[in-house]
């Protein structure tokens, strides 16, 4: 391959794998208002209740999975992101030079480095993409888990709830 298509290869590569990034983030945004909206309804059937009622704990165990659910999201939200030393393409490490220095040197790389470079970069993308998916299916996963306790502890909190309301119409 000669080295026009090779850079052209290798920024495409680099471009598919950074077309991934917003796909994960998106259903990431999703996931995360479930979970803060089962949480939240979670918390509102909970909180007519005294600290000592046997029905708050029915709470526990879907609001942990919720935050297992949580903690993976935030996870995924902000992977490891160090790699690409010296690299002319990585924000990181552009960032970190002067802008002189940072034009200097992409102008003066070779087009061997340039596709090194490039190529590097596509790889430790999806090194980093793969953690993001991995998280996201790790919060998935959590929230599945999560639904049926959720579901059973809405009930009877409900049913609760409606419970002590009648109750407090009567007296």
């Amino acid at each position: 391959m000669d080295n026009t298509k090779l850079i052209d290869a290798s920024k495409d590569l680099l471009t598919r794998v950074l077309a991934f990034f917003p796909r994960v983030d998106n259903v990431s945004s999703v996931l995360l208002g479930v979970n803060l909206g089962m949480l939240a309804l979670l918390a509102n059937k909970t909180l007519p209740f005294k600290l000592y009622d046997w029905q708050i704990y029915l709470a526990v165990v879907p609001a942990l999975l919720i935050g297992g659910s949580l903690y993976h999201l935030f996870r995924g939200y902000f992977p490891r992101l160090e790699g690409g030393p010296l690299s002319l393409i990585y924000f990181r490490e552009i960032a970190q030079r002067k802008e002189t220095e940072f034009i200097e040197g992409f102008r003066a790389q070779t087009e061997e480095a340039y596709v090194n470079d490039l190529l590097n970069q596509a790889w430790r993308n999806s090194q980093i993409l793969t953690q993001k998916f991995n998280h996201l299916s790790k919060a998935f996963v959590f929230l599945a888990w999560a639904i049926i306790p959720w579901l059973i502890a809405l009930a009877i909190l409900t049913a609760r709830s409606a419970e002590t309301t009648t109750q407090s119409a009567l007296h």
